[in-house]
């Protein structure tokens, strides 16, 4: 469902990034810059790596230059698990105070860090947390422009369930609003762009065909979610396993840059794709 006028949905490239180190890949979340210069890239194996981002004449990418890498903490200061059900990080957020944000998977919850070496900072769980099925919970995060925190489940519970949108200010959790199902598509990551609307990734796998990937974005207001549009829909084996998002602005347009989770596999790959919407 599309409501309002189409936006201009420009393709501008796909670039593939290799680094030889044992433990590179499982990319799960993805921020860029104001200019879209800077990355900071999450593993699901609880590890984030940081750097600048090269681009040519045409603004697109043509290098990754990292410039550092860290294991997550937990509150205590300490390494957490390559993985496991403590170390199952998905989802990145980073507010405009530069603090960190990343939700699990496994041991479902949400936390902060000054740093991206700093101990964690555990926020309260919301109840609702402890029922999501295991290892399909909260994979997306997205931060508003007030620091308000947005997270959503990558399954809803049901093929005609809405996805859960879960918000924490003021120091709890609520559920103001929900995200309909199109489809078999699944919830993989979100983003609030600098217009200010709730962009979502979303993934389908179908088996020897690889995945398909789906970019949907809704105005957020008082009284919930409006005017869905579908940005792009991804044919099979088109992209590699695209599960992380980062929305931001150039002098063009708004620009959505997704990075692949090639699951440390051989035969898959970690590509960084690059849209522009124009609207």
């Amino acid at each position: 469902m599309t409501n309002g006028s189409a936006p201009r949905v420009e393709h501008l490239g796909t670039f593939v990034w290799n680094l030889d180190e044992a433990d590179f890949g499982g990319f799960s979340g993805l921020h860029l810059d104001d200019d879209g210069t800077r990355f900071l890239a999450l593993s699901d194996r609880a590890s984030l790596r940081w750097g600048m981002v090269e681009r040519d004449s045409n603004d697109n990418i043509v290098s990754l230059v990292p410039e550092g890498y860290t294991r997550l903490k937990d509150s205590q200061g300490k390494d957490l698990p390559s993985g496991g059900r403590t170390g199952d990080s998905e989802g990145l957020a980073v507010g405009q105070d530069g603090r960190i944000w990343i939700s699990f998977e496994g041991l479902t919850r949400v936390v902060g860090h000054d740093k991206p070496d700093s101990p964690a900072r555990l926020l309260p769980r919301a109840n609702a947390f402890k029922k999501l099925q295991p290892n399909s919970s909260l994979e997306s995060l997205a931060i508003m422009a007030d620091g308000t925190l947005l997270t959503i489940p990558e399954r809803s519970g049901g093929l005609k369930r809405p996805f859960p949108v879960w918000r924490f200010r003021d120091g709890k959790w609520d559920e103001p609003f929900s995200i309909p199902r199109r489809g078999d598509f699944l919830a993989v990551d979100a983003d609030v762009g600098p217009d200010g609307r709730l962009y979502l990734l979303e993934r389908d796998f179908l088996g020897i065909l690889g995945f398909r990937s789906r970019v949907r974005r809704f105005d957020i207001t008082g009284e919930g979610l409006s005017n869905e549009q579908t940005l792009m829909t991804s044919y099979p084996l088109q992209f590699d396993n695209l599960e992380g998002m980062s929305v931001w602005q150039d002098d063009k347009g708004i620009r959505v840059t997704l990075i692949s989770d090639d699951n440390f596999g051989a035969l898959q790959r970690t590509e960084l794709v690059e849209y522009r919407i124009s609207d």
